[in-house]
């Protein structure tokens, strides 16, 4: 079907000489996914059928929401797959649209989280015009630039992948597919597809990252000038958790992104984790911390276990 293709698989791996505890590795990663999808499921469920959340805030929450959830989809069956049933072959199509898919959502993430930090600069640097600013129309039209530039952005590193010929080891070194996983294996001029990458990341998680904190230094200019203290402190508390989110996503990114960069001495076992943590931790922790922080949210929680109760 793919032409210069020398095989039609590659072999996942899971944790290397631990193949005899994966029944029992797989059993908090089948928690950890089980709390993903409950966590930001009922996020979304609350955004949709609470009028009070209808607002911009939660909208993006609700993107944010549904990309943790497509990226846990989107590693799940694999990663169980492995660890449950040995089952470590994947075609091509389905490894490159894997990974298609996985590097697609982590620049979403990152322009989600841009968006967000965004509107909370419109809403502290003008409140008084930030329904006006950000109407539903503008919303729609942010979120689908999020998308397009995340899916589009991927589509030139990743098309190659058909065609290059791989004659070395199809043996990859996790448990699902990777972009720069699946080049080492290539037996063809692999340049574009190791520089691309690499100015992607700098144009699109680097420069996110930077706006975000630029927008937070305004955004505590702007509160600084607010005479009242209780104000000040209002204004803030709005910031916590989408703050906590950004932190948790970035910090998961850089340490990857060192771990793959400098370290080379480093047990592969490390670099197995901080992969895992990446794709897990952010999904599982920023339904924990709306829910902890924002007081809408967690009177929606309230109201939706009250109801179900009365209802029983």
């Amino acid at each position: 079907m793919w032409p210069n293709s020398s095989s039609n698989s590659f072999l996942l791996t899971g944790f290397p000489g631990l193949e005899a505890s994966h029944h029992w590795i797989s059993i908090p990663f089948f928690f950890i996914y089980i709390s993903v999808i409950f966590g930001n499921g009922t996020l979304l469920l609350l955004i949709k059928e609470d009028h009070n959340l209808h607002e911009p805030m939660y909208y993006f929450l609700a993107m944010l929401a549904a990309t943790d959830l497509a990226v846990t989809l989107t590693t799940m069956t694999t990663v169980l797959g492995v660890l449950w049933l040995d089952h470590r072959e994947v075609g091509n199509v389905a490894c490159f649209s894997q990974a298609y898919f996985i590097h697609s959502l982590s620049f979403v993430e990152s322009g989600i989280l841009l968006a967000m930090a965004y509107d909370r600069f419109i809403a502290i640097q003008n409140p008084l015009r930030y329904t006006s600013i950000l109407t539903n129309t503008r919303v729609v039209k942010i979120g689908l630039g999020i998308l397009m530039r995340g899916f589009i952005s991927v589509v030139p590193p990743i098309l190659p992948l058909y065609f290059f010929p791989y004659c070395h080891s199809h043996v990859l070194s996790h448990a699902f597919c990777l972009h720069q996983d699946v080049i080492k294996l290539a037996c063809a001029d692999i340049t574009f597809n190791r520089l691309y990458p690499v100015v992607l990341v700098v144009l699109i998680l680097v420069l996110d990252s930077l706006i975000i904190l630029i927008s937070y230094v305004l955004i505590l200019k702007s509160v600084l000038r607010i005479a009242s203290r209780e104000e000040r402190a209002n204004a803030l508390n709005t910031c916590v958790s989408h703050i906590c989110c950004v932190l948790v996503f970035y910090v998961t990114v850089t340490g990857l992104s060192l771990i793959h960069r400098f370290g080379k001495q480093v047990p592969h076992i490390v670099h197995l984790i901080m992969s895992y943590v990446y794709f897990l931790f952010p999904p599982l922790m920023n339904p924990i911390i709306y829910s902890v922080k924002t007081k809408q949210i967690q009177s929606c929680i309230l109201h939706l276990f009250a109801t179900h109760r009365v209802g029983a």
